[in-house]
């Protein structure tokens, strides 16, 4: 049976469920704890203090409900304050920084990768670090594209406002010649058919989301907690109106999913740290 512990999983909204669907696809026998911080998203412009206020928040509510590993299905949180929560909690935690920049290494034929995703995660520059580390001699063109996340959270993804907005952002980066674009938002990917259509279908467009799944199923067999068989149940939960997520969701995911629950900030932190301790 393994580990029936379930994965957590969190983002600013509604993004994580591209990240949500590869975990359907690639570890189709683990239950999900889903956390959108939709009261307030979009997280790009807050200062690091408060990401990783709201960060330290999210994983509370999380071990709370004794999930086993969390999925950071948010790239500004990834680039922000994984590196201060790991040292807080007791459990294993995994970015999509560093997977997501391995796969654009590993995609790139000219040498030149263009990324656009949050103010917070440009100015972080936690891509083109991760890249360097692995590739010094590619890189990286950067693009913060601050209304796309709103635009997908109020379903405008494939509107007129949102391929004005996509060709500003992804204008330099066009002219920079790049050949693969990471998508440095787990909300992007609902822009796929408009951003293939401003850069041209020879630009490979890398999303994150798959590969650090993978990187998180090699995690749970590393630490002996990967489930095998059982009965799986996912749970959605948010900061914000779980109707407006529940309709967003329906329209975005390819599964019927479960009704979201609110959270109130007093069950967010109600977890002792004095309990933690058993918790993985």
């Amino acid at each position: 049976m393994g580990d029936r512990r379930p994965i957590g999983l969190f983002d600013s909204g509604i993004g994580g469920i591209t990240v949500f669907e590869q975990v359907r696809r690639i570890l189709p026998d683990e239950s999900v704890i889903y956390f959108g911080d939709s009261a307030n998203v979009p997280y790009g412009g807050r200062p690091v203090s408060e990401l990783v206020a709201l960060g330290d928040r999210i994983i509370r509510f999380l071990l709370s409900k004794k999930v086993k590993i969390v999925l950071f299905a948010c790239n500004t949180s990834s680039s922000v304050s994984i590196g201060v929560l790991r040292e807080r909690y007791p459990v294993p935690m995994i970015g999509l920084v560093e997977p997501g920049a391995q796969m654009a290494v590993r995609a790139t034929r000219n040498g030149k990768v263009g990324l656009i995703a949050t103010e917070a995660t440009v100015k972080s520059e936690s891509y083109p670090k991760a890249v360097a580390a692995i590739a010094p001699e590619v890189r990286v063109f950067s693009s913060a594209a601050p209304a796309l996340v709103p635009l997908v959270e109020a379903g405008k993804v494939d509107t007129p406002e949102a391929e004005e907005a996509l060709n500003v952002y992804l204008a330099p980066l066009k002219e920079a010649g790049v050949d693969t674009l990471i998508l440095g938002c787990t909300h992007y990917p609902f822009f796929n058919p408009l951003i293939s259509r401003i850069l041209g279908p020879e630009v490979v467009l890398v999303d994150p989301a798959e590969a650090t799944t993978i990187e998180a199923r090699k995690e749970l067999v590393r630490r002996g907690i990967l489930t095998s068989k059982g009965k799986v149940k996912h749970e959605f939960y948010v900061s914000g109106d779980p109707e407006e997520f529940d309709r967003l969701a329906e329209r975005f995911s390819s599964w019927r999913l479960p009704a979201a629950k609110k959270v109130g900030e007093s069950d967010a932190i109600s977890l002792s740290l004095a309990s933690m301790g058993d918790l993985c």
